[in-house]
């Protein structure tokens, strides 16, 4: 049996590598949507320039081959456009609305536009706006639920051009260029089975071919699955498909009576892993969950992915993994077919499989990047070899590739409501495999996602101490991203979720926040009531080192508010903290505040003993770029007090640090970064 990855979407079948990809029919079709785009619109006929992009919609159901003749329209302009091609789709794979704001995210990092970690719909709406102004870009948004998602991502440019993909009209959408598919001619209906089912049956009996394209009702999926029967087959005549589709129901679609006869077919294993494959997230499965959601092993579920893909019934995603894609069209025949022939509690344990595999691959993930602990080291090697990564680099390119499933896996995860704890686990590991491989400001966007998520389990299973954990997550993001007085209000909530849970550490956590916050927004006052309320908590619980950073958090806000007395008193207190705690490098850093306070207090004489003592200070710490900054404000007090012969001695001296510290321009490290 040929190898053959199909679109049972479309009509755009891919045999050997060496074989062209071909694209079959729909030439009227194409041919009038290629006329639209040059067709004056309302506005051009009124005599005014169009104030948006023209919209040129497809329509049809799916398996209709609406997104493939999508993508052969947008890959015969495409030179058109010299800012290229941006996708994206608006359903989930059960036909549930995507948020405009995820679409527009995704859009807007096809573009290499950063956009700030929670915006609203609005706020992304109007980045994508700004971001596609002065560009020439093609947008394909395909699976369209409702005009307003369409409209909300209109670019504000008649230089742009969006083909949307639904199943009816955009009704709302003003000049909306509309091209409803129906079945494929018989012609290439039947050359699409010959290619999926193999030419020699075909030539043999036409007549047959001709009447099973008619059963199909030209439907490029039906077809590619019914090819695909036919080539798992190869002593079956073309007419005993047939004979055995008009023996079967009329009721339903072409591809649903095609795909119960596929099902029916199959050995019991093979089905059960098909029909189960309707709960992988975002319609991506992979060996991996097929395994876990079957229960068989991995390289089983893999061999029998490869063979779903040869009968149309998968596509091979567009992805270095493993990775095959649920067509749309199938996915709610699958679920069907899954409610009939699983209970719900065997349903729901296949759930649970799949998460706690992710969960497992995850912790393995972050584990490979933990080389310096011992018990890592340990865990990671207490995992099965098949959970392993070879080395960071391989686990950080699963996690990207994998990003899209592992966000809908916490999302269905949090939708289903009886897997809360598998959820909770799932959602930690993902936040702990992103910061550990991405960092947290470039994993800013979908953190603020998952903890959004945490946040609705804590609030349906009352659980006030995860509560107040991603309420000080989300705030935390908030104010990196300068929404202060969001980051406020959840300080606040955070902190009466932390109270109701009798939670010492996210009360303290969240006063300090809160203080933050208002030092953010220049209320120095209520800053240093909030820091001091802080202090009074840690204190109590004898917690030194929190304590004496308080200090120094309190005298920041007295020296932004020019209160230099309090500020001095409050610094004071931060170093002898440090002294006792016996951290040099803090004891350092505060003093260094301090000299500077008594500096702007009209104190140089005292600055200057204060910063010899935190260059000394530095130096017990080894910390050569403090020592460096010390030096250069001695100098510049020095040069204050009329002294530049001493100034001239400590820039030098800094100047022999900084260099030292630096590297040569003409080193290069043994080992290049990324071999």
């Amino acid at each position: 049996m040929t190898d053959q990855a199909v679109d049972t979407d479309g009509v755009r079948v891919t045999g050997d590598a060496a074989v062209p990809d071909r694209f079959l029919g729909r030439v009227r079709e194409l041919k009038e949507l290629c006329a639209d785009i040059e067709r004056a619109g309302l506005d051009t006929l009124s005599g005014r320039k169009a104030p948006r992009a023209r919209v040129l919609l497809i329509a049809g159901r799916p398996g209709s081959g609406r997104t493939t003749l999508a993508g052969e329209l947008v890959r015969r302009i495409a030179d058109r456009y010299p800012d290229g091609v941006l996708r994206t789709r608006l359903s989930e794979p059960d036909g549930s609305r995507v948020p405009v704001e995820r679409a527009a995210r995704e859009l807007l990092d096809a573009l290499d536009v950063p956009a700030p970690a929670g915006a609203g719909e609005d706020e992304l709406s109007e980045a994508l706006r700004t971001a596609l102004g002065d560009r020439r870009a093609v947008l394909l948004l395909d699976d369209a639920v409702d005009a307003e998602q369409v409209d909300a991502l209109l670019p504000d440019t008649p230089d742009c051009l969006v083909v949307a993909v639904s199943e009816g009209p955009l009704t709302g959408i003003s000049d909306v260029r509309p091209c409803t598919l129906g079945g494929l001619d018989t012609k290439s209906a039947v050359e699409l089975l010959s290619r999926a089912a193999g030419s020699v049956r075909v030539t043999v009996d036409p007549r047959a071919a001709e009447g099973l394209a008619e059963q199909c009702q030209g439907q490029p999926a039906a077809l590619v699955v019914a090819g695909g029967w036919l080539a798992a087959r190869p002593k079956a005549a073309v007419a005993d498909l047939a004979k055995q589709l008009h023996a079967g129901t009329d009721e339903g679609t072409p591809i649903g009576r095609v795909v119960h006869l596929v099902h029916a077919a199959l050995p019991a294993p093979a089905a059960r892993t098909l029909r189960l494959l309707s709960l992988a997230p975002a319609g991506l499965a992979d060996p991996h969950i097929a395994s876990a959601l079957v229960g068989c092993s991995v390289s089983s579920a893999r061999t029998t992915l490869d063979d779903f893909a040869s009968l149309g019934l998968l596509h091979r995603a567009g992805s270095p993994l493993p990775q095959y894609e649920v067509p749309g069209c199938l996915h709610p025949l699958l679920r069907g077919l899954a409610e009939v022939h699983e209970r719900p509690a065997e349903l729901q344990l296949a759930r649970a499989r799949m998460l706690e595999r992710t969960v497992r691959l995850l912790q393995s993930c972050r584990a490979i990047t933990e080389t310096d602990s011992a018990l890592a080291r340990e865990k990671l090697l207490g995992m099965p070899r098949s959970l392993r990564f070879p080395h960071p680099r391989a686990a950080a390119d699963w996690l990207r590739l994998s990003r899209p499933a592992l966000l809908a896996s916490a999302r269905l995860a949090v939708a289903d409501g009886e897997l809360d704890t598998l959820a909770r686990r799932l959602m930690s590991q993902l936040v702990r495999a992103m910061v550990a491989h991405f960092g947290t400001h470039a994993a800013a966007s979908d953190l603020y996602g998952i903890h959004g998520l945490v946040l609705d389990v804590a609030e349906r299973r009352h659980l006030p101490r995860e509560k107040a954990a991603a309420l000080l997550n989300l705030g935390d993001l908030d104010a990196r991203t300068g929404r202060t007085a969001d980051a406020l209000a959840r300080y606040r909530a955070a902190l009466d979720a932390g109270r109701a849970a009798h939670d010492p550490y996210a009360v303290c956590r969240a006063m300090e926040s809160v203080g933050g916050a208002h030092l953010e927004l220049g209320d120095y006052d209520r800053a240093c009531d909030w820091f001091g309320r802080a202090l009074t908590e840690r204190l109590a619980r004898d917690e030194r080192a929190e304590a004496a950073r308080l200090y120094g958090r309190i005298g920041a806000a007295h020296t932004y508010a020019g209160r230099y007395g309090e500020a001095q008193r409050n610094w004071r207190a931060a170093v002898a903290g440090h002294r006792k705690n016996g951290d040099p490098a803090a004891q350092a850093r505060s003093l260094s505040e301090l000299a500077r306070v008594q500096e702007y207090a009209g104190r140089p004489e005292d600055s200057l003993r204060t910063c010899r003592e935190a260059v000394e200070w530095a130096r017990r710490a080894q910390d050569t770029r403090l020592q460096a900054a010390l030096h250069l404000r001695l100098a510049d007090t020095l040069e204050r007090l009329g002294d530049p012969a001493s100034a001239a001695v400590h820039r030098g001296a800094a100047e022999r640090m900084l260099g030292e510290e630096a590297p040569p321009e003409d080193a290069t490290p043994e080992h290049p970064a990324g071999t």
